[in-house]
This record gives structure tokens, sequence and C-alpha cells, in this order.
């Protein structure tokens, strides 16, 4: 069976086209590389011995778009990734950010209908809830105001998707919100490539412990959690690829109580940040030079996931832990900077 990833270039997209390989899919990729690199294509070639073809085009053009589905009339399926994902610049730019990943998601949903298409797959977030009230967060949860308009963006998604699933009954849809994804493939020859500086945890670790900043800063440790710090559901990204594979194998097989299914990827456990930097010292040996600082406006206290529905009709079982997360990033940061 022949797969489309959009996005195969970036982080999560191409760990998922080593997992699509690793189980006897053919993968092709659209990436305009705006965002990523076609070096990553270098590092699955590694991995798994197969150069994958990748088409330099932006979703947001119809017409080369469909050209590309036209070439490939086997294509069985769809994984969509490809979109821009900064939170900050969503805020700052936001309707290049609607622009951008709404219409792009709106001509691969043109192009899956019109070229006969079973399967299509949605990287949505958990960022979809908003500031959660409840925990743990099920599929059930209802969305509260978006944060971000990258947030906002993937609430839009899903409803397109839902529109697009009602009118269209041939095609099994499915949406994956996940939550922190992070670390690296074993090998060491695929990882998060950074475009700018590192906002999220894990490599702001690893750049910290690179020295490429002085100090890191815990934002608060008098939080009602653990140890004071905020909470968050980190999940591997191999992990989290074999689950796109998982979900596909699922759709392609009409096993779905419904033609658009949605299911929360993560691993069902909250790390405090302090959890989290005390996991990258034990597996690196090193202090991580840090301080204790004000709270950050906007931050969600703790958020986790529910994730029984994914592990009992997905068959979904996490492999890595925090430290596994630490240890494969820290891997891929040092091969990275030489």
């Amino acid at each position: 069976m022949k797969v489309l990833v959009t996005g195969g270039c970036g982080f999560i997209g191409s760990h998922t086209i080593v997992s699509l390989l690793n189980n006897g899919y053919e993968v092709i990729s659209i990436d305009d590389n705006s965002r990523s690199t076609t070096a990553t294509l270098d590092g699955i070639e590694a991995i798994t011995g197969v150069k994958v073809n990748n088409y330099q085009v932006d979703l947001c053009d119809l017409a080369k778009t469909k050209a590309v589905f036209a070439e490939h009339s086997d294509i069985s399926g769809v994984i969509h990734f490809a979109a821009y994902k900064s939170v900050g610049e969503s805020v700052s730019i936001p309707l290049l950010y609607h622009r951008n990943n709404l219409n792009g998601l709106i001509n691969v949903l043109e192009c899956v209908k019109e070229f006969g298409i079973k399967t299509f797959v949605f990287s949505s977030s958990c960022s979809v809830y908003g500031n959660i009230e409840h925990l743990p967060v099920t599929e059930d949860t209802p969305f509260k105001e978006a944060e971000s308009p990258y947030a906002r963006t993937k609430q839009l998604g899903e409803f397109i998707i839902r529109d697009f699933a009602k009118a269209t009954p041939e095609v099994n849809s499915m949406v994956l919100r996940y939550f922190n994804p992070a670390g690296a493939h074993p090998s060491g020859n695929l990882g998060e490539m950074s475009w700018g500086k590192p906002i999220y945890l894990v490599p702001v670790i690893t750049d910290t412990a690179l020295g490429k900043r002085d100090k890191m800063t815990v934002f608060g440790n008098d939080y009602d959690t653990r140890d004071g710090s905020c909470v968050r559901d980190y999940i591997h990204v191999m992990d989290l690829s074999d689950a796109h594979t998982n979900a596909l194998e699922f759709a392609n097989n009409d096993k779905g109580e419904t033609n658009c299914e949605v299911f929360n990827l993560g691993i069902g456990e909250g790390v405090t940040v302090l959890e989290a930097i005390l996991a990258f010292e034990k597996v690196s040996g090193m202090k991580l030079n840090y301080e204790i600082g004000a709270r950050r406006d906007g931050d969600v206290v703790a958020i986790y996931a529910e994730p029984t529905k994914a592990f009992d009709v997905l068959g979904f079982k996490p492999k890595y832990n925090i430290e596994d997360i630490m240890s494969s990033a820290w891997a891929w940061d040092k091969k990275m900077n030489g």
C-alpha cells in the first residue's frame, strides 16, 4: 500500500515515515521545506535503506497538490502533518497560520475525495482542549477557548474534518490529538531540527547542557503539583509514530464505529518540569544549570491524557519513558552539534 505523508521532512512526519516503511508501506512525501530540511530524508534512508521521494510543493497551491495525487493514482491513505506550529509566531501573525494550516488541509481533503482515497489521518494536538478544568483529558473533554491562533487552527481543522466525514462516508478519517512529543530515533540518525531558539522543554534542556544558553528557567515552583512545577504528558516520537501506523491500519480495515474517529495519544502520566530535569541529569550524568523563576502567563498547571481508548482500540502501547526521551534527544543533539 502506498501512503502519502504531508510534512514528511518534519519532526513527527519523518519518524512516522520510518514506522510506515518498517511496516511494509510504500511512502511518498509532500513538504515545501519552508520549516524543514531534506536532510531528514537522508536520516530516513540511513535507518531504513529506502530513499523516499519528496515533492517540494506548497499545499496551498491546489493545482500543484493535485498534480502529485494524479501522478500517484495508487495512493491508499494520507497522513497529514504539514502545518505551521509555533505558538508565539501564530499570535504575532495569525492570518499566516489560518491561511497555511486551513487552506492546506482543505486542499488535501479535496484531493482525498477526488482521487478516491479511503483513509485520512490528521495530526491534531491536545492544544484543542484549551485551559482544561478536569484531569485526565479524555476524547470527550469539551473544547475551551483556544490559547493561540495555532491551537484554533487545530480546532477548526477538526471541525472541517467532521463536516467532510459527514458528506464523504466513503472516507475513513482519524483525528489524533497528541500531547508533548519529544525524543529522537534510537539510532541517532533522526531527530528534531532546531528552527530558531527552542521553546519546548526537552530541546531547552539539551540546549542548556550543550552550553547554547547559560541557564534555563523553571517557570514557577509553587503550583499545586508534586514538586510545585507544571505537569505535562511527554510521549516519545517513535511511540507516537507507531500510533499513526496503527491508526492507518485501523481505518484501512474499517474498524471504526464511525468514519471519523478521535484518539488521544499520550502515555497517561504527567511529568513535572523538575522531574524532567532530573531524568536528563540521570541519563547524561550532567548537572543542569537552571533557576526557579516566576510563573509564566498562559501556562496550564497540568495536562495529561486518558489514553485508554488508544490503548484498547488501536493497540497503542508506548515503549519509552521520560528517561528514554531524554537519552535519545541528548544523543541526537550531541551528534548535530558535533
